[in-house]
């Protein structure tokens, strides 16, 4: 969202500042986000982060799926690690958070970045950015 409000380039440490998470770890989430496409990344000096692609053509869910580790919501997902005894007894709770995480997903089909921006201005304020109406 940052870099969304922001479509010049930004470094790890203003997002680190405004979030207030850890350098360390957004330096990970950064680099994770360049491996999948969404955001380009600059080294050395005048180097930065930015997105990719227009905030408009970023899918909630398709950011979602790319960069969650596992959808291992419950242990019967894991055909190989499952211990569970009811798993194959009639159990109904496997089928249900299937249906909810396809359904979470689908939800987040419908968003892209730029939907999720609903106030800008605020959000920009937020953050400490100049409030300006280009992203």
């Amino acid at each position: 969202m940052f870099l969304a409000l922001r479509p010049e380039k930004a470094s790890i440490a203003e997002i680190s500042r405004a979030f207030g998470v850890s350098q360390n770890h957004l330096t990970k989430v950064v680099h994770h986000l360049g491996k999948l496409g969404f955001i380009v990344t600059m080294r050395g000096r005048g180097g930065g982060i930015r997105l990719a692609r227009a905030p408009a053509t970023i899918v909630m869910g398709d950011v979602t799926r790319k960069t969650e580790p596992s959808w291992t919501v419950v242990e019967c997902f894991d055909k190989e690690r499952n211990t569970c005894p009811i798993a194959n007894a009639g159990c109904g709770l496997k089928g249900a958070v299937a249906a909810a995480t396809a359904q979470f997903l689908a939800t987040l089909d419908g968003y892209t970045l730029e939907d999720v921006l609903v106030q800008p201005r605020k959000l920009r304020s937020v953050l400490k950015l100049p409030d300006s109406e280009a992203r």
